[in-house]
């Protein structure tokens, strides 16, 4: 099998089945024989589609002017658009002619000529977007999203948020202090965060990680554990744990000495962060399956509890572009209020808990923290990692690409009284 036809399979599943990119392509290459060099074109190929996906259609209607399209045909011409309009490497004969072979590979050979005369008058157009280039178009994100970014943050932040997600995201990893072994020089540690390093390569490869020396986990993300500040001997509740990553810094942050309490919903998830903790040699973990929406008296109270909620997922959509296309859920947002109004009834008097998303849309993150403040009177909300100045200071703080190159996020933390 090709990279291109490979390719397009994905895409089928991703857009037919709304598979999420990262589980579609985790897959991908299992029991292959493709390269290294045809899966990181394939992989180049599958995302930069899925990036571009509104604009690559607005192209095609300038071409073909019904409606309906067999999706396996609509896939193969995004891929040969992406491949002329954004892929300078890629020759345009190759473009062209290895896409009219794939409608013979995939089945729907009938539609060849009609795929290449597509795609060379594209060509001859001087692979100029069709007008009009609406907002949607530009960004390729549907109205609605742009038009909330735009309420929420302003024209120059939301410009500059979707001109980000077009960019490759950094790989940042954390620092086992549980593995006693020499940090390799080519990871570099962050200036902004001790013990936060970004790796450009291919990081899966290095003794480092396969020993447990670092575990992924994105900036944004470590901030969030931080933001809380476990101390030594503190009983930490992790209540949406799942895979692990901030259960697992929070007990870096605490030295191994205290109890984490990590809960998720799914028993397979749970399975995560297990192995996880296993492979990393975390010490003082105990990982259970729980609904963190419905009180549970066997969960005991805590001195610092940490929900990170489920979201719309608006912040990582540089790691995972399908989002901006999902329609936002309007139930999410009273099942982040439960989740964080039932972990309040676990805290202790003068315990610390943090709130945080990895979206940006202000339904999920500060309507349900003012919410919560108005309807929970003994809470008041606190100031955090105010020496990392913007956007810290306040008792919430929106994380964007551009103050960290980290993924978006919210993060909110209150106070017992």
């Amino acid at each position: 099998m090709t990279a291109r036809e490979l390719t397009v399979r994905l895409l089928n599943k991703t857009f037919g089945a709304n598979g999420f990119s990262n589980i579609v392509i985790g897959s991908a290459f299992v029991g292959t024989d493709i390269s290294d060099a045809d899966k990181n074109f394939c992989t180049a190929l599958y995302y930069g589609v899925i990036e571009r996906k509104i604009t690559l259609d607005h192209i095609i209607s300038g071409y073909y002017k019904k409606e309906k399209m067999d999706l396996t045909v609509r896939n193969i011409l995004r891929c040969g658009m992406f491949q002329l309009k954004y892929m300078d490497s890629i020759p345009e004969s190759a473009a062209i002619n290895e896409s009219v072979k794939l409608t013979r590979k995939l089945g729907v050979s009938s539609t060849s000529g009609l795929v290449n005369a597509i795609l060379r008058q594209f060509t001859r157009d001087s692979l100029k977007i069709p007008e009009p280039v609406t907002e949607p178009v530009k960004y390729s994100a549907p109205q609605s999203l742009i038009d909330m970014l735009k309420q929420a943050y302003g024209e120059e932040e939301t410009v500059g948020f979707l001109d980000n997600s077009f960019q490759k995201p950094p790989v940042f990893l954390r620092l086992n202090t549980f593995v006693n072994a020499e940090i390799p020089e080519s990871f570099k540690e962050s200036p902004i965060l001790p013990q936060c390093y970004e790796f450009s390569g291919n990081f899966l490869a290095t003794d480092a990680y396969k020993n447990g020396l670092f575990y992924v986990q994105n900036l944004s993300s470590q901030l969030c554990a931080v933001a809380l500040d476990p101390k030594p001997g503190d009983t930490v509740l992790d209540l949406c744990a799942a895979p692990g990553g901030k259960s697992f810094t929070l007990s870096q942050l605490m030295g191994g000495k205290g109890i984490i309490h990590a809960f998720d919903l799914h028993e397979n998830r749970v399975k995560l962060i297990k192995n996880g903790a296993k492979h990393l040699n975390i010490p003082n973990i105990t990982v259970k399956c729980g609904n963190s929406a419905e009180y549970n008296e066997n969960i005991p109270f805590a001195d610092k509890i940490l929900c990170d909620v489920p979201c719309s997922g608006l912040g990582v959509i540089r790691r995972k572009p399908e989002i901006k296309y999902r329609e936002y859920a309007q139930e999410l947002p009273e099942l982040q209020y439960k989740i964080l109004s039932n972990a309040a009834k676990y805290l202790n008097s003068g315990g610390e808990l943090v709130y945080s998303t990895c979206t940006l849309n202000p339904c999920e993150n500060e309507k349900v923290t003012e919410r919560f403040l108005l309807e929970h009177t003994d809470f008041k909300g606190i100031g955090f990692l105010k020496d990392l100045g913007e956007p810290f200071g306040n008792y919430t703080a929106t994380v964007l690409p551009r103050h960290f190159n980290s993924d978006g996020f919210f993060i909110a933390k209150f106070t017992k009284i």
